[in-house]
């Protein structure tokens, strides 16, 4: 007997002969529930430490041990930052672990300057925004789409030490809500 939790994909075994038209079986294949994890990394601080306005993705500008390491989720961009030089953004601080398996005749530099790929009105958008109001650039996230290494950047304005407090409050009231809901049900 089936599992009601587990999802269940019908599968129709069609019949051999025009003879066995009468028998045609239905079996029930569980459905894959995991799907593969596009996240590569995450910047779990930076929602807490900026107000984020405004989102945009783009590209990185990688090398062939770069992508193998990402594959294997050897990232972090907790320490990281966007830089706007000549007109172009560029990733600074971030770690990318090279594989031990690395090729021998190449020089891995794990927190090398990383050009990040954007259109040009999103480059204008942002280097307006920058340099003008005062917003700061921060990666949020970086993942896969469509197999290719994306980086999620935040348009964000620093927050002050009290609505960092808010936020701490506010986080602390849904987990509080959550326990109580969970309790009474």
């Amino acid at each position: 007997m089936p599992d009601n939790n587990m999802p269940f994909d019908c599968l129709i075994i069609a019949p051999r002969s025009p003879r066995d038209r009468t028998r045609s079986i239905v079996v029930n294949k569980p459905r894959d529930t995991k799907a593969p994890s596009a996240r590569i990394a995450d910047n779990k601080k930076a929602r807490f430490d900026y107000a984020i306005e405004d989102t945009f993705e783009a590209g990185l500008s990688l090398e062939g041990w770069e992508v193998k390491s990402l594959r294997d989720g050897r990232a972090q961009i907790t320490e990281s930052y966007v830089h706007l030089r000549g007109g172009e953004a560029w990733l600074l601080g971030a770690q990318i672990t090279p594989l031990p398996t690395a090729s021998t005749h190449i020089r891995t530099d794990p927190t090398r300057t990383r050009k990040l790929l954007l259109h040009r009105n999103e480059l204008d958008r942002l280097i307006g925004a920058v340099e003008r109001k005062g917003y700061t650039l921060v990666p949020l996230n970086l993942h896969w789409s469509k197999g290719r290494a994306k980086l999620d950047i935040g348009l964000a304005k620093g927050k002050k030490a009290h609505d960092k407090r808010a936020s701490i409050k506010d986080r602390e009231w849904k987990r509080q809500q959550e326990r109580i809901l969970k309790s009474n049900r």
